[in-house]
């Protein structure tokens, strides 16, 4: 591939999420061409490729993989197929954008990884915070050193409420392996060369009470303690009413970045019930210039032949913090994490 060829890419699953990752991959990346989706559900890859200009719909994702008209996949499949669908692209010499988890467990991490380094191709995971505007420039205010020493340090993630879910169709742990796994991504991000050390979780269901008995856990906090002496918290939460509230911190020895703004517009309202501002209901409309950002990342790395900007080791080391939160909510303790091994 020329540096100047588009990069085919074939989305792999077309849910909510795909659908809305297809549509800015085929409009809005300078250098993607969208040319095939895959869904193994009805006509759903038919319907999304239409609509975009991809001109091949497969309910058989193996269409995709033995296709010599695509030289990448973007894989928004259900979390658990994630490291399966890495390892057959990588295997097909696919470059890989896998959305978050890659994988459930450190073992499938490690799978996945091998899998793309043994091809050669380039493994990207979307933990898409990293390109949000105020998230970058915090981590270029750290990496001036404009803070000093990082000594604490915050994550949040409150999904839009009120939820309305069915606690029996959301995987258990959910909260740790698919939502509080962009936060620990990002505390190490906003951390740079520090390793964590020690993982404390506390979760409960207080939005749904009924559910915990089953398992169901909607609300949950998390201490990680760095190598480098920093402190940090991560939490996350089903139900916010007044909006999806994603935010970041970091306060070090000579001062302190925030990221992260739920405000759809700088607007704000002055009226008799109070002051009002418009928030952003959904992730995608929250992060699209996130979104954008990583896509063309993972174009350009292919392109130029470089590695990823978010590796598979950065998801290795945020699902080893997931899986010590797990750990330390099992056992109400804290968890070191050279324990974590699975």
């Amino acid at each position: 591939m020329s540096s100047t060829d588009p990069v085919r890419i074939a989305l792999i699953g077309a849910g909510r999420i795909g659908a809305n990752h297809a549509e800015l991959v085929a409009r809005h990346v300078v250098g993607a061409s969208l040319v095939a989706v895959s869904d193994p559900i009805g006509d759903a890859a038919a319907r999304l490729a239409a609509a975009l200009g991809a001109s091949t719909s497969t309910t058989d994702v193996a269409d995709v993989l033995g296709s010599d008209d695509v030289d990448a996949v973007l894989i928004a499949a259900p979390a658990r197929s994630h490291t399966e669908l890495v390892v057959a692209a990588a295997q097909a010499g696919k470059h890989v954008f896998c959305e978050k988890p890659m994988a459930v467990t450190l073992a499938d991490a490690d799978r996945a990884i091998a899998a793309a380094d043994s091809a050669g191709v380039v493994l990207q995971v979307g933990f898409n915070r990293r390109f949000a505007p105020g998230f970058s420039a915090a981590r270029a205010a750290i990496d001036a050193g404009r803070i000093g020493t990082p000594q604490l340090l915050r994550s949040l993630t409150r999904d839009p409420g009120p939820w309305g879910g069915d606690p029996a169709r959301v995987p258990q742990w959910t909260i740790f392996l698919e939502t509080l796994i962009h936060d620990f991504d990002t505390l190490c991000f906003l951390n740079p060369g520090a390793r964590p050390l020690r993982v404390t979780a506390v979760a409960d269901a207080l939005i749904r009470p009924d559910a915990k008995a089953s398992g169901h856990l909607d609300t949950a906090v998390v201490t990680v303690v760095f190598d480098n002496g920093a402190i940090a918290t991560a939490e996350a939460s089903f139900s916010a009413l007044y909006g999806y509230d994603v935010r970041g911190e970091v306060f070090g020895s000579a001062g302190m970045v925030t990221a992260g703004r739920g405000d759809t517009t700088d607007m704000v309202f002055y009226g008799s019930n109070g002051i009002e501002i418009d928030t952003s209901r959904r992730d995608t409309d929250l992060l699209r210039s996130s979104y954008i950002g990583e896509f063309t990342a993972f174009v350009d790395a292919i392109r130029s032949q470089k590695p990823a900007p978010v590796t598979g080791q950065d998801a290795r080391t945020a699902l080893a913090i997931a899986l010590a939160a797990i750990r330390s909510v099992e056992t109400g303790a804290a968890v070191d994490m050279n324990e974590v091994t699975a």
